[in-house]
Parts: structure tokens; C-alpha cells; sequence
């Protein structure tokens, strides 16, 4: 499997025949990707970042050579803000375009309330506000609810919405059959380019809260593997071509070990803690088995939010049983 390397920071890269990615610089470089489709009358742009990414997506577009009223349309996997947080703001430059979301996420775009109350619930009020801002909402009319089937056409180029819960119940994934790839959201787990090794990536699941489902996870991993994709379009971050199911069962190994280590922590005292060390060792082990070029240091620095959110997201999971059914 050969991950495809963005070019330097801000920069758009053509990846696919007719897809761009485009470095949303949500964090730090590398972290997030949007995506440009180019089809043969419309475009589409998949995935915002938050609302600060939004001016390198305008900028992309420009150097590709589209205008902003040839976007039809704007998709958000789902309304997790690393993924959704810049679609108000990217509607508002997009004067022709319509967003397209999942049934669950769609209100949560069109009044964002509950979802910044949620989002300061995980990340904490100052933290919330210097990731995102202020959230734009979106009008209701220029929302498209995409159930599962869904699909739409840029002229010459279908995008299939396939509804995909696990990581969240707002989440589908989009097949681009053009280039027989899928847009992940979060569904096919991380896959930062720091971890390549010998041009082998390395995939971690990514199982934050509220919403998380790991046998509906697995199911979702599954369910894009009976499409034979070829490619991998990653938002966390860049694509993944070839040996596709061997990433895949890299990727259910790795979430069933989090499921087993979740169950495993006892109760009472700082769960949290607990699970988040476990968790990190065993992301030490996969990486050092993968041959990953980072020491224990890097590789605890570049994962340690996904760590603390993976323990979160576990625990609710474990502790709501409506959730696992």
C-alpha cells in the first residue's frame, strides 16, 4: 500500500483524476484534509475542517481554476467540528452550493447550539473556542439530508452515500466511483504520514466520544470493503491506495484490542487515566511492530488527543448499554 504524500502545508495536491486534497492546517499541517471533486459541470468540496480552514479551501479552488458558483455542493461526513465546524462559513463564499449531510447531523448545522454545548463538554470552553470560534448555521433550504443510497452527480462523476455508523450514528461515507475511492470521514480510522514506514501506513482507530459503536464500526469498515474500493480518501489524513483489505484488518485487530483493554480497566479510581495509558501502550506496540520512525516520546506527543479522546469515548460507551444494542 502506497500512502500519497500531500505537497508542503496549504497547498492542494492532486491525488486522484479530478481530486484535490487540501491541507486544512486544523491543529498542525497533516492533521486534516478537505477534499475538491471535480466533475464535468459542477464541483464538489467533502469535508470543511473548522471555520480557520476555510480561506485554504477558497484558496484552492481559485488555483484549480474553479469559481466559487461552480461548487454545487458542500459534504460533511458527519458534524464532528474537525470535519463540519467550517461549513457555515464555506457556505456563505459559496453562493450556489448546498450542503449535504447525514439526517442525524443536519439540525446540528442548521442550529449549531447543541452541538457547541456538546463539543465545550468534551474539549472545555477555552479550548472549544480557540479550535473553532463561532459557529456559522446553515439555512435549512440549502441543507441536504443524505440517507443511506443517497447519491448525486457532478456531471459525469456519482458520488454513492453509504450510511456508515460506529465512530458516530451521523456519519456516512461517500463513494467516488470515478476513481473507485471512498471519503472515510473517520470510519477507516487515523493514518498520519509521520508513521509511514518503508511506504506502509499505519492505521489507529478513532473511537471518541458520544456516539461511539464498535461492532456497528466494525460492520461500517466491512460494508466499504464489499465495494472493492481502490482508494482510501482519509480526513486524519491523506489516501491510501492498494492492499486496502489488509489495512482493514489491521484496522479491526486494533479496535477489537481497544474494545478488549476498555473492558479491561477495573472499576473505580481515575478510569480515564487508566485507559488512556493502556491505550497508549498499545499504540507504542503497534507502532513499533508497524517499524513507525518515532520514539516513545513523538509517538505519545503526535497521539495525544486521539488518546485522551479514544479513553472518553470508550467509557461512555461502556457505561450507556442503549448504545451497544
Amino acid at each position: 500500500m502506497n500512502p500519497t504524500h500531500p505537497e508542503p502545508a496549504g497547498q492542494s495536491t492532486l491525488v486522484a483524476p479530478g481530486v484535490l486534497l487540501v491541507d486544512t492546517h486544523y491543529v498542525r499541517p497533516q492533521l486534516a484534509a478537505a477534499w475538491i471533486v471535480r466533475g464535468g459541470k459542477s464541483a464538489a468540496v467533502v469535508e470543511t475542517g473548522a471555520a480557520s480552514s476555510v480561506p485554504r479551501i477558497l484558496a484552492a479552488l481559485a488555483a484549480a481554476g474553479i469559481a466559487r458558483e461552480e461548487v454545487s455542493h458542500v459534504v460533511v461526513t458527519h458534524v464532528h467540528l474537525d470535519h463540519a465546524g467550517g461549513a457555515g462559513t464555506l457556505m456563505q463564499a459559496l453562493p450556489r452550493a448546498r450542503l449535504v449531510v447525514h439526517p442525524r447531523g443536519a439540525r446540528h448545522l442548521v442550529d449549531p447550539a447543541k452541538l457547541v454545548a456538546g463539543s465545550i463538554a468534551v474539549y472545555g470552553e477555552a479550548r472549544f473556542r480557540a479550535l473553532y470560534g463561532e459557529l456559522v448555521p446553515v439555512p435549512a433550504e440549502r441543507v441536504i439530508e443524505a440517507g443511506d443510497g443517497f447519491s448525486l452527480d457532478l456531471g459525469a462523476r456519482p458520488l454513492r452515500f453509504l450510511d456508515a455508523p460506529g465512530h458516530a450514528r451521523h456519519h456516512f461515507v461517500v463513494l467516488d466511483e470515478a476513481s473507485r475511492g471512498f471519503f472515510t470521514g473517520d470510519t477507516f480510522g487515523l493514518s498520519y504520514r509521520e508513521c509511514d514506514a518503508g511506504g506502509r501506513p499505519f492505521l489507529f482507530p478513532t473511537t471518541t466520544p458520544v456516539q461511539l459503536d464498535p461492532p456497528a464500526l466494525h460492520a461500517s469498515i466491512d460494508r466499504m470493503l464489499a465495494e472493492r474500493p481502490e482508494r482510501m480518501y482519509l480526513t486524519h489524513f491523506g489516501v491510501l491506495e492498494g492492499e486496502i483489505g489488509r489495512a482493514a484488518e489491521a484496522l479491526h485487530r486494533s479496535l477489537g484490542e481497544h474494545v478488549r483493554r476498555a473492558r479491561a480497566v477495573p472499576p473505580g479510581g481515575d478510569r480515564h487515566a487508566a485507559l488512556r495509558a493502556s491505550l497508549g501502550e498499545q499504540l507504542l506496540a503497534e507502532l513499533a511492530a508497524h517499524g513507525a520512525p518515532l520514539s516513545r516520546a513523538q509517538a505519545l506527543e503526535l497521539f495525544a488527543t486521539d488518546l485522551d479522546l479514544n479513553a472518553q469515548g470508550l467509557l461512555v460507551w461502556l457505561d450507556t448499554p442503549p448504545a451497544r444494542a
